[in-house]
């Protein structure tokens, strides 16, 4: 019985796997493109893009552009609690919907760690081309930080930005997890890849920003019941991540939020860590969440990344604040 038993879970295992987009690099990509709202990929995909500031907004001058990464299940809306911020001091903020979520199809469905990956490094070498005398920074908040530390770690031939700011990277992976959790969740994507998890009763909180929690709890484009098999992709994505940081050559600020209750501080120190230390600074909040460009003092996370902007090397141009003062002595560690 017990042989039959565990031929039974094999048949089952085998009968089933974790479902994902299907991508396929074009063996002779197209450019790609930025047509107002949209961010054609090289293999044809149209991505729902934000820009900030918004056309009828006054700002200063452009002094540099980030490409901001969102988070796992959110989507570009993300920012509209930092991007405006960023604008005040003359950062041009571009952030899009990832594949597999936002107002993307099939919103919900793992995309694959190639497929977000190459989604970023075209769309880098677009806004290199657009703003060439601007830096242009990666900003990733969790698994949109995953996702930048894999950008900037190839090593092929692909336009690299001039820095990076990984938010509250998310770097649980395989190699973080406690056996019982790598097996479960191997068993679950296996057997029933569909199976939906909402996260009720975990009481977890993401930020002390309750009007965004609830913005979030109400918005149609998040995603609040998530497939399995995608919670297996994530995991497999934060381990090549994990692998992938010590391999980064660009300056990279690292954001930790102490108060973090989403991903163990553990992971996150970890993959700070990993990261070459001359290339690293990390910036830790005591009141911080996970969510830090959300959160209540999101200001002064702000001005952390625009020092850190205009401590970068070959640009003259600096960012400066002309709404507010510039909050004093909020140097970075």
């Amino acid at each position: 019985m017990t042989r039959l038993s565990l031929l039974g879970g094999w048949l089952m295992a085998v009968a089933c796997s974790p479902v994902v987009q299907p991508f396929q690099p074009p063996s002779a990509p197209m450019a790609g493109n930025i047509q107002d709202e949209i961010y054609q990929t090289p293999d044809g995909r149209a991505l729902p893009l934000r820009i900030w500031p918004d056309p009828d907004r006054t700002a200063p001058p452009s002094c540099a552009v980030v490409l901001a990464l969102h988070g796992f299940n959110d989507y570009r809306a993300a920012f509209d609690w930092s991007a405006p911020l960023l604008a005040d001091w003359g950062v041009r903020v571009y952030a899009y919907d990832q594949r597999g979520f936002g107002e993307n199809p099939r919103a919900g469905i793992w995309a694959g760690a190639d497929a977000l990956r190459a989604d970023a490094q075209a769309l880098i070498g677009l806004l290199k081309a657009r703003h060439p005398d601007l830096p242009v920074i990666l900003l990733g908040e969790s698994m949109g930080a995953a996702v930048s530390v894999l950008a900037l770690a190839q090593d092929d031939k692909s336009p690299k930005a001039d820095g990076a700011v990984l938010v509250s990277p998310a770097a649980w992976g395989w190699s973080e997890m406690p056996f019982f959790y790598r097996m479960s969740l191997w068993l679950a994507a296996h057997i029933a890849p569909g199976w939906e998890l909402t996260g009720q009763g975990l009481k977890r909180v993401a930020s002390d920003n309750r009007e965004a929690l609830i913005k979030m709890g109400r918005d149609p484009h998040v995603i609040k019941a998530t497939r399995v098999d995608a919670i297996y992709g994530l995991v497999s994505l934060m381990e090549q991540a994990m692998q992938a940081a010590r391999r980064l050559d660009v300056p990279t600020l690292v954001l930790i939020g102490e108060k973090d209750e989403i991903l163990p501080i553990e992971a996150i120190e970890a993959i700070a860590h990993t990261i070459p230390e001359e290339q690293r600074i990390i910036r830790r909040y005591a009141d911080g969440y996970h969510l830090l460009l959300r959160d209540l003092q999101r200001d002064d996370v702000v001005s952390d990344i625009v020092a850190f902007i205009n401590d970068l090397d070959g640009y003259d141009r600096r960012c400066q604040k002309t709404v507010q003062k510039i909050p004093p002595e909020n140097a970075l560690e």
